[in-house]
């Protein structure tokens, strides 16, 4: 090899690290503007923090985090929770309870609900300090309910024996593949009993109503935002503009930004192999997923754990609280 040849070579494998460099540096700077996207609103200007509670509500850590750094921020003047949920896990909905009692005692918070703050939902609802609604939300839906499937006839009929040797009778019980015992039955009656009896201690507490008041009104039954007005679960009908009303009672400026705080999701494997796995996607077309699938014909329902406070309209039923160990 002659000695241009070397200085070619030596000229191109200077090229190839530059570009080297340069791609490193353009991931780089990519991952850090999307870390900071990801991260909640760290403007040092006044502002009013906007929560979004949407779906069904489970035990997310994440969401409580992002309670709790909106009270701990200077710049936060006031926190609006705003609903649109069925509910979900009694814990889940008790967990967002303790942050928004927390953040109350250092600064205002309104829930405003919009389409639905039904059973879990409204007991977050009733966790802060002024609940505002539309004249045609969904709120109510009180009480804990505890399902659980019965699936032994269908095994009989397919020829599948389930068989259990167990500690003592009440373990794992009430069991799918069995009807439950009085004694079983009993059991999970006096826990939907004592959660229920907290559930509606805590709306006469909240909604500074006693509690034969409150034991009528958590029936089960969902009620219209001007129902609700009516019977003291909402503090008023509208939206911003009474929010705003509210808040400036409080001492919280009306012309603040409103902005809206988003938790941080953090993907497994981080932002590159995100980035490479959607491009896949786009090559090759979605991934399947039994489980995405099972969760649609269930209706979200069927992973939820512990006793459930949740709200549906059966396609062929009149409208009820459900939920249950699933």
């Amino acid at each position: 090899m002659d000695a241009d040849q070397l200085i070619e070579r030596r000229r191109l494998r200077r090229k190839l690290s530059f570009w080297r460099a340069a791609a490193i540096v353009i991931v780089l700077v990519a991952v850090a503007a999307a870390t900071y996207a990801l991260q909640p609103s760290t403007s040092r200007s006044d502002q009013i923090a906007r929560i979004e509670v949407t779906g069904m509500i489970t035990d997310d850590q994440k969401l409580v985090e992002l309670i709790e750094d909106a009270e701990e921020s200077d710049a936060v003047k006031a926190i609006v929770v705003s609903l649109n949920t069925p509910g979900g896990t009694t814990y889940g909905g008790e967990q967002l309870r303790k942050a928004l009692v927390k953040a109350r005692q250092a600064k205002p918070v309104v829930a405003d609900i919009r389409t639905l703050a039904a059973s879990a939902g409204y007991m977050i609802a009733a966790s802060t300090d002024h609940i505002v609604a539309g004249e045609t939300s969904l709120v109510g839906s009180i009480g804990v309910i505890f399902q659980y499937p019965q699936v032994g006839e269908l095994l009989d009929k397919v020829g599948v024996q389930f068989k259990e040797i167990k500690s003592s009778p009440l373990k794992a019980e009430p069991s799918p593949f069995h009807p439950a015992s009085p004694e079983a039955e009993e059991m999970v009656r006096a826990m939907v009993r004592d959660s229920y009896d907290w559930f509606v201690d805590l709306v006469a507490q909240e909604r500074d109503m006693d509690r034969a008041t409150a034991l009528r009104i958590a029936d089960g039954s969902v009620f219209t935002g001007r129902q609700g007005l009516e019977n003291g679960l909402v503090d008023a009908l509208g939206g911003e503009t009474e929010i705003r009303a509210y808040l400036k009672e409080r001492g919280v400026k009306d012309d603040l930004d409103m902005v809206t705080w988003k938790p941080k999701r953090e993907e497994a494997g981080g932002l590159l192999p995100s980035l490479v796995g959607k491009a896949m996607e786009q090559l090759t077309g979605p991934t399947f997923s039994l489980s995405d699938e099972i969760r649609q014909v269930g209706g979200g329902k069927l992973f939820l754990d512990g006793l459930v406070s949740l709200w549906q309209a059966g396609e062929n039923s009149p409208i009820k609280v459900t939920g249950g160990h699933q």
